[in-house]
């Protein structure tokens, strides 16, 4: 039986590595709110992931 993306996924069997620095370009200047609010979740996910 073959595996869906989800079960494939839980199992581990396409784990990437994941990095909290990635290159992307940010510009304060062109940012809307839904930027400034995902930013701030982007933020308050790396701290509760530091806790761990």
């Amino acid at each position: 039986m073959e595996m869906n993306w989800n079960e494939e996924a839980q199992s581990g069997a396409h784990k990437l590595p994941i990095a909290k620095q990635e290159d992307v370009e940010f510009s304060a200047d062109l940012a809307d709110q839904d930027d400034r609010e995902a930013q701030e979740r982007a933020e308050q996910a790396d701290a509760r992931q530091e806790q761990q």
